[in-house]
């Protein structure tokens, strides 16, 4: 019996939501879809009991993760996520034999990923709570233990308003989340930028010859926001047309639209949320290094590996190098920041750390894209079988599948890698932007957007609520 088998056994004594008997009414999706995103805002707002108000924040991790410290989402999506990372690196390394086309695999695969994201909850719960990025009320074991319960059970309920919205609702429950996550960010930052300390009502109120001026400065950061909104709304209209024939229809050739982002934001995601693990895992794996010190050219090794400081952050060596570039100040700030800061152990320029995270990131985005275009369906030999079984082939060649996979190939093989890379290098230019929400929250809350329209134009919701179009349109 193989692990993904121990794990399908295991997840037969967890609460499973069952998939519904009957479609469900336009109406009953919205209701599901709502109540699951208040329950998201209720813990999202709730301080775990045991921890202190004072809590050491990261706003990056918060922002992709749709978590925020020291509340019951500490965690946030990141089991759910990384559970579904290791699965596709063993797919991919071998470890584990599925076929993903198969229902019944496909489902013992799922099965997998819930237990794991449980026991992974607990496992990055306990690292928040015994590196010190969760700051407690006492230092007791009982404090420890019941926080960390807390923490591991707000993300075992997301797990779970994540099927309830996938069965019952309308979208990717995860996807809400982390837009909804971005959209608290986004507003936070703008009323910080205007009526907090140094805002722009402070600005325009002390009045001078450079009030106004300055007070555009302080404002780029939303004025990039626009920017980088618009930017990622326009590649998300980019398509790539392959022309179809219908087999009982001769003559009428249609366009087969595929997405320029192909596979969606969903490589930034699992590649965000990889790097923002690493950084998660590395203190008290360098911290051991660190005790044992072990040098190498009058540096401890520890510190080649990665740098953690007092705020139990990464800010040098190799694992640094990898993490997420984060506007914490101002547009201006960050950019001086980058051009003239360096680390503090190795002296690595701020600049070489920004064009190394992205290479990186578009490399794991490439990565996560081929593995992600073959356990959803995606990749050319399960579209060549759809549309086999809707009659279309490609005009001028054989109906036969392994013609069509061929051909489809072309497409869609360098299409999964051009997107994946895309939208990685998107996602990490727009960073460096110093956008409100960051440029990858923006990237991927603009493409979550972009789907639930489309959801809802495929249940005609528009037509049976016409108030809602004026939420995606003018």
């Amino acid at each position: 019996m193989g692990l993904v088998d121990i794990l399908s056994t295991i997840s037969k004594m967890l609460p499973e939501v069952k998939a519904p008997a009957k479609p469900v009414a336009i109406k009953e999706k919205i209701m599901w879809t709502v109540a699951a995103l208040v329950i998201f805002f209720v813990m999202y707002n709730v301080t775990a009991f045991g921890v202190s108000p004072r809590v050491v924040t990261s706003d990056f991790l918060q922002v992709i993760t749709a978590s925020k410290l020291g509340s019951l989402l500490t965690v946030g999506i990141g089991p759910i996520v990384l559970a579904s990372i290791f699965l596709q690196l063993f797919k991919g390394a071998g470890l584990i034999n599925l076929d993903l086309s198969n229902p019944d695999q496909r489902k013992k695969f799922h099965e997998a990923q819930k237990v794991l994201a449980v026991l992974l909850a607990f496992l990055e719960a306990g690292i928040f709570v015994f590196t010190g990025r969760t700051i407690l009320i006492d230092q007791t074991a009982m404090t420890a233990g019941l926080v960390i319960l807390q923490i591991a059970l707000g993300a075992i309920i997301l797990f779970y308003l994540d099927e309830i919205i996938s069965k019952y609702g309308i979208g990717s429950g995860i996807s809400l989340f982390i837009a909804a996550g971005v959209s608290l960010s986004i507003i936070g930052g703008l009323s910080s930028l205007i009526f907090g300390d140094n805002g722009v009502t402070q600005t325009l109120i002390g009045g001078g010859a450079d009030a106004i001026p300055s007070a555009l400065l302080i404002l780029l950061p939303f004025l990039f926001t626009v920017l980088v909104f618009l930017a990622v709304v326009y590649a998300e209209g980019m398509k790539v047309e392959i022309p179809v024939a219908y087999e009982a229809a001769r003559g009428i050739i249609p366009k087969l639209p595929l997405k320029f982002f192909y596979v969606s934001n969903i490589p930034v995601i699992f590649a965000s949320a990889l790097l923002l693990n690493v950084q998660l895992f590395a203190a008290p794996l360098i911290g051991v290094l660190d005790s044992q010190n072990w040098t190498v050219g009058g540096q401890n090794i520890a510190n080649y590996i990665g740098y953690v400081s007092s705020d139990k952050l990464l800010h040098d060596g190799a694992l640094y190098l990898i993490t997420p570039v984060f506007a914490a100040k101002g547009t201006l700030a960050h950019w001086n920041f980058l051009s003239t800061a360096t680390t503090p152990i190795f002296g690595i320029p701020e600049w070489a750390h920004a064009l190394i995270y992205i290479i990186f990131l578009i490399g794991t985005s490439i990565i996560f894209g081929v593995f992600w275009s073959e356990t959803s369906g995606m990749d050319s030999k399960s579209v060549a079988g759809q549309l086999g079984s809707a009659g279309l082939q490609i005009p001028g060649y054989r109906r036969d599948p392994r013609l069509l996979e061929k051909v489809l190939e072309k497409y869609i093989g360098p299409l999964i890698i051009t997107s994946s890379a895309a939208v990685g290098l998107l996602a990490g230019l727009a960073d460096l932007t110093g956008a409100l929400g960051t440029g990858t929250g923006i990237l991927l809350t603009v493409g979550i957007m972009y789907k639930l329209y489309e959801d809802f134009e495929k249940l005609q919701v528009f037509d049976v609520y016409p108030q809602i179009s004026g939420m995606f349109t003018d």
